[in-house]
């Protein structure tokens, strides 16, 4: 089974925040795949289907995104047996706006919602798809910048991002991380 992890934060008014681009991305796929987020389960919402015959389940963490690790190590445990079954996609800071970056694992970087995934699986050789959200110098608290929403010219240059992004994880689930990577980094 490939479990494919967005994150962000559960409510209304974190929406359309910087930090919930992994929920809009599980949105467009779970909406491409013809998924619906119809339970909960594993501290998160739950949407499952299959892929080339392989079976996905999409996970967005109900923890707040700082405790995404809880959420996301419960239905690891339960589901998958090799870490790089999971693909983990989030907002990151240190991309300009708009650019996509798959990796195969690594350190968290300054992102502590992965930070929490990765100390709860124990391991770094995790795939992550990051969204870049970039850094705004008139804003001097890193919260605020990703708590905030996105300024209208910006919206352009995320939607195009979260299709982009829902067409690499389509390739990750059809192909393998590799052919990603190749295609769309």
């Amino acid at each position: 089974m490939k479990l494919i992890v967005g994150l962000g934060n559960p409510g209304q008014a974190y929406r359309y925040t910087r930090h919930n681009l992994g929920f809009q991305v599980l949105d467009g796929l779970s909406e491409t795949l013809g998924a619906s987020f119809s339970r909960e389960k594993y501290r998160g919402q739950i949407a499952q289907t299959k892929v080339e015959g392989h079976k996905v389940l999409l996970l967005k963490p109900m923890t707040f995104m700082n405790k995404s690790g809880e959420s996301v190590a419960r239905a690891a445990r339960n589901q998958v047996t090799d870490p790089g079954d999971i693909l983990v996609i989030y907002d990151d800071v240190d991309l300009p706006l708009g650019k996509t970056r798959l990796r195969k694992g690594g350190s968290p970087g300054t992102h502590n919602g992965m930070r929490s995934v990765l100390e709860r699986l124990g391991t770094q050789d995790v795939p992550r798809l990051r969204i870049g959200v970039g850094e705004d110098a008139r804003i001097r608290d890193l919260t605020d910048h990703v708590l905030g929403t996105f300024r209208p010219e910006e919206k352009p240059v995320v939607k195009e991002a979260v299709e982009r992004a829902v067409q690499t994880c389509l390739c990750f689930l059809e192909e393998d991380i590799d052919t990603a990577m190749n295609r769309f980094n």
